[in-house]
C-alpha cells in the first residue's frame, strides 16, 4: 500500500489512541502517556518497517515529527468539549 495512505490512517487514529491511552494510563505522567500514543501510532503507521525499506530516510525526525503531532491533538481535545466531559 502506498505510504502516504498508511501514514494517513495512522493519523487519523491519533484523537482515539490519545483517549484510549487517557484512559489506561491516567494516574501516568503526561510524558508518559506522549510516549505510549507516539509508540502506537507509530505502530499503526509501521515506522520500524518504512525506515528499514527507506520509505523514512530519517526514523528520528519522523518520530519526533508524530510527537508534535500528538502534542497539537491534545491541545485540540484540551481545548474542547471532550476535556470537560
Amino acid at each position: 500500500m502506498d505510504f502516504l495512505k498508511i501514514f494517513l490512517r495512522g493519523i487519523a487514529l491519533a484523537p482515539s489512541v490519545i483517549q484510549s491511552v487517557e484512559g489506561l494510563y491516567g494516574a501516568k505522567t503526561g510524558e508518559q502517556k506522549r510516549e505510549a500514543a507516539i509508540a502506537i501510532v507509530g505502530s499503526a503507521i509501521g515506522v520500524v518497517d518504512a525506515a528499514n525499506s527507506k520509505t523514512i530516510v530519517d526514523p528520528a525526525k519522523f518520530t519526533a515529527a508524530l510527537g508534535i503531532i500528538v502534542d497539537g491533538v491534545v491541545a485540540c481535545l484540551n481545548a474542547s468539549i471532550w476535556h470537560t466531559v
